[in-house]
């Protein structure tokens, strides 16, 4: 039995859906992460699980139990909001000592699991000091020292790292994925950031107008996305509009128009006729000047449109003979060259016959 359970969950705000009947289940000790645009529910699917709102449909099982009469207070989760919700006036070990005095935990046994999570998130000598006199990031370790020192059966994480700084975000990325796997709490976490999404996640729900679109793992998400809307929002990828003109034995022969034809990797359930996109990542997509990438099976000529020069990689966005754009990713591996290619340039762009993917309309 999954530890959470979520059957046929809506709920509304006077016409708008904002959670659509939603069936997810999450295993104990997951790490699972709720992704999607702002609007799209994730938010208000979480305040459900946290018991902030009810459902107006369906079911919230946590061990097979209906939580819907179990009030906030009174359910084994806590969580951390994005503003930390710190109390100015208390200490750090008074600020992670407040859910064990809540629950009456006696003195001695307070102290020692207030000093225990503390130098769970490296805080030991912190705890005398007050909210002010700490940065950013040891804040959030507070937080997240208050949520886990009563040991929580769920840890909901509300975009709880969007007001750090990006050195900071990456850092406790790496912080949040020790102590999960240290303690073996289930964490759901929210946000509409794709990159923390696949660098922390076990699996990752999908949202978009309420709904779920797909939940995976982040390499299957990333690089097998059920539709146009998963492949579009998780990390940049081309999409062409194209058209099946062949679906041969291991792959499909599409045409685009004013492109030609690429071939692709088969799809189930595809027949000739049936249109929708060619998707590629630009990773996928190598480029070079004439005769670099002819032996590749796809390989279009095209002008350097824009460039995106980023340290590690530079993009170039390449303009193709019908005014169609195309990026490709470039790593700068040759030291001191900021760029291969100019604006103006002609190249050509090409990727091999397994790269990319045909997805539905």
């Amino acid at each position: 039995m999954a530890l959470l359970e979520l059957k046929n969950v809506t709920r509304r705000f006077g016409e708008l859906s904002a959670v659509d009947n939603v069936n997810l289940s999450i295993e104990a000790g997951e790490f699972f992460t709720l992704l999607g645009p702002s609007g799209s529910g994730k938010t208000t699917l979480l305040r459900m699980i946290a018991g902030f709102n009810q459902p107006d449909s369906g079911q919230i099982l946590l061990d097979g139990k209906n939580l819907a009469d179990t009030p906030p207070e009174q359910r084994p989760i806590h969580t951390v909001f994005q503003s930390y919700a710190l109390f100015p006036h208390m200490t750090v070990e008074q600020n992670v000592a407040v859910p064990l005095k809540m629950t009456r935990v006696a003195p001695d046994e307070m102290h020692r699991l207030t000093r225990e999570t503390l130098e769970l998130v490296h805080l030991a000598d912190k705890g005398r000091m007050y909210p002010r006199e700490l940065s950013g990031g040891q804040q959030q370790r507070v937080a997240l020292a208050r949520s886990l020192v009563n040991r929580p059966r769920l840890l909901l994480l509300d975009e709880s790292l969007g007001a750090l700084d990006a050195k900071l975000r990456e850092e406790m990325q790496f912080e949040l994925i020790r102590l999960q796997r240290n303690l073996g709490i289930t964490f759901i976490f929210v946000t509409h950031a794709q990159d923390e999404a696949l660098a922390l996640s076990h699996r990752i729900a999908v949202m978009n107008q309420g709904r779920v679109e797909q939940v995976d793992e982040p390499a299957k998400l990333y690089g097998f996305p059920r539709n146009r809307f998963v492949a579009g929002f998780i990390g940049h990828i081309n999409m062409l509009d194209a058209v099946v003109r062949e679906a041969g034995h291991a792959h499909l022969h599409l045409g685009i128009e004013g492109v030609g034809e690429v071939s692709t990797p088969l799809a189930g359930g595809v027949a000739a006729g049936t249109k929708g996109v060619f998707a590629i990542r630009p990773e996928q997509v190598r480029i070079g000047v004439h005769g670099e990438v002819a032996e590749l099976k796809n390989h279009f000529p095209g002008t350097v449109d824009s460039l995106l020069y980023s340290g590690d990689v530079t993009t170039y966005r390449v303009r193709l003979a019908d005014g169609r754009r195309i990026e490709a990713l470039l790593p700068n591996a040759a030291p001191g060259r900021a760029e291969l290619f100019h604006v103006g340039d002609a190249v050509q762009v090409g990727w091999r016959q397994d790269a990319g993917m045909f997805l539905h309309e």
